[in-house]
């Protein structure tokens, strides 16, 4: 069609109601209308015979009823009908049998007789089918519901998809938008599927075509029906006759390339025979009475549904239309429609349009309910909003309320009249305040302004608290609260005399490291008590964002200052202590590098003038104190580490965690939990068992866990009522924490030949480390190259880095060396393969502080000589065999006695740090200080030495 809108043959009438039906979506004029458009769920108009005629209702199958029964039934007095009936608006013949039309599947709502529905199809070969329906004047199709309303292909490739029975309707209109037809259609009566018909695919005949082909053989028949009617005019059923014999000719036994069902044969569905008894009018009066209840309620039915059920009483006296009237109202669900559509007894159809209605009344009721709910409570906001407004009037003419900008001013001007602001901020609040009274206050920019100067405002400018300068006092804080730690606490003591000799406090950045719960950050809230200065901690882990350190422009949505900042506004004061923990783990990410802006935070020659992104104001910070935590100094940057001063804050010894643990962490799970030192008990012996084989890492947070865990037993025994006190010592300890984690307090007890213990030092502090050598396969004697005789090689294995590995590389070149002078005639490294390992391969090892470890291992190995029982060592060794300083003596000492070692070689350079420890580490221990290997060897191979 291209486009072109098509209609019935009719004339100007049927072209002027169509223009009105576009408009207004129902259909007037001499004709009596109901529109459909009231319900979300129809979309159908209905239409009834002509006023004034003497002709009654058509029945759905093509035949009047008569008031005592028949298919369809019109009510007393109507009259028989024996042919089609033509209408003002459908000028063509409607056959009473058209056994073969295309099927149009629909979702969600059935078209019911003497309804209209728009209907839109897409599906193409469908389109070229209804366009030749159309040219051939048989507007005909029958649409049938899917049983799936999600599917929404206008085919289906199955019977079993759609419902058997459906609605036989005739095309009013339809406009070819190429893609897609739009039509209008109108049921006439209730048609069953009987069967799936396949169609002639619409090609055109070549002039050569034989006149055996379909399409010739359809054209021939069609050239002699117009020669017919030019020859004599035919009468109304034989024009109707020759409709259906010409549509039957497009039928043929052609299989289409696609399984989609496009034409079916049908049968008219015939209604049983019914009465109008008492229960039909009673049906019928009751659907009449919730009709009227529901235009009642709603008033998009009220136009069309009053003006047929006043102007054409006949049509509400007649139960057929009526119960197909009272479910096309309804927003049902499709089945239910569906199952108004397929029943053939009247009384029980009129029941089940009478079910659909009440639940559309009770619908309508409750929407009518929300409705006016709703309306009741925007009602009472305007009134609220209006007597508020009012209001504001009112106080304001007697001036007891002023402007919200004169209050936001004043607000800002009172928080400021106790501090000295410096002279350049007061012009940017002044500047910023001007520029608020101008502004609207519901524009975007108004907020904007308003928190700017709310934070600025905030800030506690020349506001400090007042700091303790007594070192006695701030020393009992700082015993209180935690054991050991003398380094920390002596700096504090040291700050404070500083603080007190020049009169006026001073900030300081200083950086705690240490193993993990070693209390790098719970001694930094003692240290502010013991300054009594305000305490603020955020941590940097992880982060990624320069922002979260300077703020965001003021010009980003939600911008808003950053920690720094922050920290000053909640502490209110110039002099808080800032703890920034975990700056050893802070992140890079796209956004910026957040250790940079650290930097100018941390620097006491720029953090006077710190210039937040928000504020865009300097800001004083040379009176905070920065403590700064982490575990390992290496992943901190050169720069940060610099402006910092950095504090070791190394693990604990048995000795100190069991004092701990008597003196802070007993007394206080204890009271956590519940109980009394009447009712519970841990022995000290119990305590020390609970170190040795349950925590032996550096730090006491795992042994503050294991004693809370034995609380917690203890709790649940004594209120589940076995026991009333209870007493933990070693002998039932595992009833409490389960069995021991560590058994072994080393790997060897003994070391072989080609074994020796190290020491290392971890972020969890220290720890015991064998090297271990091997020979990989028998040497090469004798096996000589092209340069000379054949040299070995050394596996290295154990996860260990590269510093490792170059250290180990080096150590066996020593080795050679050395073991050449000692031992001229003992030729073991010529052509060996040696394995060397570290235990442990799934810990990664990295550090410079194996070497000498390495040369005895290998040493020992080569002279077939165990080391010296219960030695251990650390040091890193030149190519020269010079014994390099290495680091975390403290923690590597501690290992070493947990371990049970009497007898450790330090470098003589780390002597120094070694006389720093406490006696009661040092106590019992075999300590030599080395600078070069060939004073070691005698220490280690006491017996080759005599030799």
């Amino acid at each position: 069609m291209g486009g072109e809108m098509w209609r019935s043959a009719g004339g100007e009438r049927l072209a002027q109601i169509n223009r009105w039906t576009r408009i207004t979506g129902v259909f007037a004029g001499e004709r009596n209308v109901l529109g459909c458009k009231a319900s979300a769920s129809c979309n159908q108009i209905r239409f009834f015979g002509n006023r004034g005629s003497g002709a009654g209702f058509s029945g759905e199958d093509g035949s009047e009823s008569s008031g005592s029964g028949g298919d369809e039934s019109g009510g007393d007095g109507v009259t028989p009908y024996t042919s089609p009936q033509m209408t003002a608006l459908t000028p063509m013949l409607v056959p009473e049998v058209f056994p073969n039309v295309p099927l149009i599947a629909v979702s969600r709502n059935p078209v019911f007789p003497r309804f209209i529905k728009i209907i839109e199809v897409k599906n193409k070969p469908l389109m070229d089918l209804l366009r030749r329906k159309v040219r051939l004047a048989q507007p005909y199709a029958g649409v049938f519901l899917k049983k799936d309303d999600a599917n929404e292909s206008d085919v289906v490739e199955s019977l079993d998809a759609i419902y058997n029975t459906g609605t036989f309707v005739q095309i009013h209109e339809m406009q070819d938008l190429g893609d897609k037809l739009r039509m209008i259609v109108m049921g006439h009566r209730r048609i069953r599927i009987t069967k799936q018909l396949e169609v002639e695919p619409d090609e055109p005949a070549s002039e050569h075509s034989s006149d055996t082909e379909p399409g010739s053989l359809l054209k021939a028949s069609r050239r002699k029906a117009k020669r017919k009617e030019r020859k004599e005019p035919a009468t109304m059923a034989e024009a109707m006759e020759e409709k259906v014999n010409e549509a039957n000719l497009i039928v043929e036994a052609i299989p289409l390339p696609s399984s989609d069902i496009l034409m079916v044969e049908v049968d008219n569905v015939v209604h049983e025979q019914f009465e109008v008894s008492e229960e039909v009018k009673a049906l019928t009066a009751e659907i009449v009475k919730t009709i009227r209840d529901i235009i009642a309620l709603n008033p998009l039915y009220r136009e069309s549904v009053l003006q047929m059920m006043q102007a054409g009483q006949r049509v509400v006296d007649n139960p057929i239309y009526l119960s197909d009237m009272g479910a096309a109202l309804t927003g049902a669900e499709s089945h239910e429609l569906q199952d108004v559509l397929e029943e053939t007894n009247i009384p029980k159809r009129l029941y089940k349009a009478l079910s659909l209605l009440k639940k559309e009344y009770e619908l309508s009721k409750l929407q009518q309910r929300l409705g006016r709910e709703v309306e009741e409570k925007i009602k009472l906001t305007h009134r609220k909003y209006l007597l508020q407004e009012q209001l504001k009037i009112i106080k304001k003419e007697l001036g007891l309320e002023k402007e919200d900008k004169d209050a936001i001013e004043e607000k800002f001007r009172e928080r400021l009249k106790e501090r000295t602001v410096p002279e350049h901020i007061m012009e940017v609040i002044n500047e910023e305040l001007n520029k608020l009274s101008l502004l609207d206050n519901h524009s975007s920019e108004f907020n904007v302004t308003r928190n700017y100067l709310d934070w600025l405002t905030s800030m506690p400018w020349g506001t400090n608290s007042e700091e303790n300068l007594e070192l006695k006092r701030a020393k009992e804080v700082l015993e209180e609260d935690h054991y050991g730690m003398d380094d920390v606490k002596k700096r504090i003591l040291e700050f404070i005399a500083v603080s007190q000799l020049r009169g006026s406090t001073q900030g300081k950045i200083l950086c705690f490291y240490g193993p993990p719960g070693v209390g790098k950050t719970s001694i930094a809230r003692s240290i502010a008590r013991a300054l009594n200065r305000e305490y603020f901690r955020f941590s940097v882990g992880g982060m990624t964002d320069v922002a979260e350190i300077k703020g965001h422009r003021r010009t980003y949505v939600g911008a808003m200052p950053g920690k720094i900042i922050q920290c000053l506004k909640k502490t209110k004061t110039e002099n808080p202590l800032v703890l920034i923990d975990e700056v050893d783990k802070i992140g890079r990410g796209y956004q910026g590098d957040p250790s940079s802006a650290l930097l100018e935070l941390l620097d006491p020659e720029q953090n006077f003038n710190f210039l937040d992104h928000y504020l865009d104001v300097p800001v004083d910070l040379s009176k905070v104190l920065f403590i700064c935590t982490a575990n390992v100094t290496d992943t901190i940057p050169e720069p940060l580490r610099d402006r910092m001063e950095m504090i070791n804050v190394s693990g604990y010894v048995a000795q100190e965690k069991l004092a701990i643990a008597e003196k802070y962490l007993v007394p206080q799970l204890r009271t956590q939990c519940g109980l009394t030192e009447d009712t519970t008990n841990i022995s000290p012996d119990a305590l020390n068992l609970l170190i040795r084989q349950y925590c032996r890492e550096s730090g006491v947070r795992n042994l503050q866990k294991q004693v809370e865990k034995v609380f917690r037993k203890v709790a649940f025994r004594i209120v589940s009522g076995e026991e009333t006190a209870v007493q933990v010592t070693p002998d039932n300890l595992q009833d409490y924490v389960g069995k021991p984690i560590f058994t072994v307090d080393r790997m060897y007890d003994s070391t072989p030949p080609g074994v020796v213990m190290g020491l290392a030092w971890t972020a969890m502090g220290g720890t015991t480390l064998f090297i271990e050598t091997s020979l990989r396969r028998p040497r090469d004697t004798g096996v000589k190259d092209k340069d000379g005789p054949r040299e070995g090689s050394l596996e290295i294995t154990g996860q260990l880095g590269d510093v490792m590995k170059e250290s180990a590389k080096i150590a066996s070149t020593f080795a050679r060396v050395f073991l050449m002078k000692q031992q001229p005639d003992n030729n073991f490294f010529s052509g060996s393969h040696l394995h060397l390992h570290v235990p442990e391969g799934a810990t990664p090892k990295d550090g410079p502080s194996a070497g000498c470890t390495i040369v005895t291992a290998l040493l020992s190995l080569a002279t077939n000589t165990p080391v010296r029982e219960n030695v251990a060592m650390t040091g890193e060794v030149s190519l020269t065999g010079k014994i390099l300083p290495v680091g975390g003596i403290k923690e590597k000492t501690i290992a070493a006695k947990r371990a049970g070692v009497t007898c450790i070689i330090l470098p003589a350079e780390n002597k120094k740090d070694f006389s720093d420890l406490p006696e009661f580490i040092t106590e019992g221990l075999e300590v030599h200080f080395v600078d070069h290997y060939t004073k070691m060897y005698p220490i280690v191979f006491p017996e080759q030495c005599k030799h």
